[in-house]
C-alpha cells in the first residue's frame, strides 16, 4: 500500500484516568489531564539567575544565533531538578492521597452493599412474617367459608324439607274440612293445626333470612380472601425479587449502569403503611370469620330450636287428634247405645199402640151390647118404661165405655206421637252417628294416617334424626 493511501493519522490523545465508555464518562468526572512535561512546556519560564540569551556569530553558518552562557544552562538544569523533584513529591502525595481515597472508597462502597444487602434480607424476613401470617389467615378464613357453606346447604336442605310437614299440615286442615254438620267445631285439633303451620312458616321465614345473611356473609368472607390472596400474591412476588437482589453480587450475571434510577421513586407506601396494609386485611379476615362463626352458631341454634318447636308442635296435634278421635269414638258409641235403647223403645211402643188398637176394638161389643140392650128397652109399652136401674146401670155402662175408648183413643194419639219422635231421635241419631264415624275417618285414617311419622328427611343432618313415639 502506498503512503499516499495509508490513513491519515490521528492526533494521539493523552493518556487519562477517565473511563471511555460513555456512561461511565457521564457517571464519574474526568480526572485533570496533567503531566509533569506539560506542565513544564506551558508554564516555562527561565530559572531565577538566569539570564536571557546573547547572540553570537556563527561563522559556519554565517548566522547570528541567541545562545545562552555555560553558568545559565546549570542554573536551568539545577532548577528543572528542583521542579523535578517537587512534582514527584506532589505526584508521590497525590499517589498516596488516591490510594487511601481508593481505599476508603472501596470499604465505603462494601460496607454499604453489606449495608444494603442486610437491609433486604431483613425485608425478607419481614415479608416472609407477612406472607406467613397471611397464608394462615388465608386458610383459617378458606376453612371458616367451608364450614360456613356446609352450614348454609343444611339450612337450606331444612328449609327445602319443611315444605313436606306444611303440606301435612295444611292438608290436615283442608280434609277436616270436610266435616260435617255439628262436627264442623274449632276444635283443639284445628287450633293446633293452625298454630304448627304458623310455627313452621316461622321457622321458614328465620331460615330464609338466615339463609340470605349467610349468602351476605359468605361474599364478605370471599372478599376477605381475595384481598389476603392478593396481598400474599405481591409478596411472593416482592420476595421473589428481594431475594434475587440479595443474592446479587458484583460478579453476578445481568449486572448493568442505570443511569439516574436512584431518582426514581415509584413507591406507594412506607414500611409503617406497608405492614399496617397487611394487619388491616388479616383484621378484615378475623372480623369476617369472627361473625362468620356466630352466624354459624346462630344457624346451629335456628335449626335446633325449629326442630324442637316443630317437633313438639307434631307431637301436641298428634296428641290433640288422637284425643279427639278418642273424644269422637266415645261419643259415638254412646249415641250408639242410645240408638239401641231408642230403637227398644220403638219396639215397645209399637206393640203399646197395637195393643191399644187392639183395646179400642175390643170395646166396640161391649159398647153396642150396652147400646143395643138401651135401644130395645126403649120399645117397652105404658108404665113399662120404667127408669130402673137396669137403664142407669146400662146408661152408665154406655158412659164408661165410650169414656174408656176416648181414653184409650188419647192414648194412642200419644203413642203415636211418641213413636213419631221416637223415629225422629232414631234418624237424628243414625246422622250424628255417620257424622262421628265421618270425623273420625278424617282425623283418625286420613290425619293420623299421614303424620304417623316425623314428615322430615333424616340426611338433611343430625338435628332433625330424632326418634319418633
Amino acid at each position: 500500500m502506498s503512503c499516499s493511501q495509508m490513513a491519515p493519522k490521528t492526533p494521539r490523545t493523552p493518556r487519562t484516568a477517565t473511563p471511555l465508555t460513555p456512561s461511565l464518562s457521564r457517571a464519574l468526572p474526568p480526572i485533570a489531564q496533567e503531566t509533569v512535561g506539560n506542565r513544564l512546556s506551558r508554564s516555562y519560564t527561565l530559572p531565577p539567575g538566569v539570564s536571557h540569551a546573547q547572540n553570537f556569530y556563527n561563522p559556519a553558518r554565517n548566522a547570528v544565533y541567541a545562545r545562552f552562557s555555560t553558568d545559565d544552562w546549570k542554573k536551568s538544569n539545577t532548577a528543572n531538578f528542583g521542579v523535578s523533584e517537587k512534582e514527584r513529591a506532589e505526584a508521590e502525595r497525590l499517589r498516596a492521597e488516591a490510594w487511601r481515597t481508593v481505599r476508603s472508597t472501596d470499604q465505603r462502597t462494601k460496607a454499604r452493599q453489606s449495608d444494603a444487602s442486610k437491609r433486604l434480607n431483613e425485608r425478607l424476613e419481614d415479608i416472609q412474617f407477612w406472607r406467613r401470617e397471611l397464608q394462615k389467615e388465608s386458610q383459617l378464613n378458606h376453612n371458616e367459608s367451608e364450614n360456613l357453606s356446609e352450614h348454609l346447604r343444611v339450612l337450606e336442605n331444612a328449609l327445602q324439607h319443611t315444605a313436606k310437614p306444611l303440606k301435612i299440615s295444611e292438608e290436615c286442615l283442608m280434609n277436616r274440612e270436610k266435616r260435617i254438620g255439628i262436627d264442623q267445631v274449632h276444635d283443639n285439633v284445628e287450633r293446633q293445626l293452625i298454630k304448627e303451620v304458623e310455627v313452621i312458616k316461622r321457622c321458614q321465614g328465620d331460615m330464609q333470612k338466615l339463609i340470605d345473611k349467610a349468602k351476605v356473609q359468605l361474599k364478605l368472607n370471599r372478599a376477605a380472601l381475595h384481598e389476603i390472596d392478593k396481598d400474599v400474591k405481591h409478596k411472593s412476588h416482592a420476595r421473589e425479587i428481594d431475594d434475587r437482589m440479595y443474592h446479587l453480587r458484583d460478579h453476578s450475571s445481568g449486572i448493568a449502569y442505570h443511569p439516574g434510577i436512584e431518582t426514581v421513586d415509584k413507591s406507594t407506601s412506607v414500611p409503617q403503611s406497608w405492614a399496617r396494609f397487611s394487619q388491616e386485611n388479616i383484621l378484615r379476615s378475623q372480623k369476617c370469620r369472627a361473625a362468620s362463626e356466630k352466624l354459624r352458631g346462630c344457624i346451629d341454634s335456628l335449626l335446633r330450636t325449629c326442630a324442637n318447636d316443630m317437633w313438639s308442635q307434631f307431637s301436641t296435634v298428634n296428641n290433640a287428634l288422637n284425643s279427639r278421635v278418642r273424644e269422637s269414638t266415645d261419643a259415638k258409641n254412646k249415641l250408639q247405645a242410645n240408638l239401641q235403647k231408642t230403637m227398644g223403645e220403638i219396639f215397645d211402643v209399637d206393640r203399646s199402640i197395637a195393643l191399644l188398637r187392639k183395646a179400642i176394638a175390643d170395646k166396640e161389643a161391649p159398647m153396642k151390647v150396652a147400646q143395643t140392650r138401651l135401644e130395645e128397652r126403649t120399645r117397652r109399652l105404658d108404665i113399662e118404661i120404667c127408669n130402673d136401674p137396669a137403664m142407669n146401670t146400662l146408661q152408665r155402662e154406655v158412659c164408661e165405655i165410650r169414656d174408656s175408648i176416648r181414653a184409650l183413643k188419647d192414648k194412642l194419639r200419644a203413642a203415636e206421637a211418641a213413636l213419631s219422635r221416637l223415629n225422629k231421635t232414631k234418624g237424628l241419631l243414625e246422622s250424628d252417628i255417620a257424622v262421628k264415624e265421618n270425623s273420625i275417618q278424617i282425623d283418625a285414617k286420613y290425619c293420623l294416617g299421614m303424620r304417623k311419622t316425623f314428615p322430615m328427611d333424616p340426611k338433611v343432618g343430625p338435628i332433625f334424626s330424632m326418634p319418633m313415639a
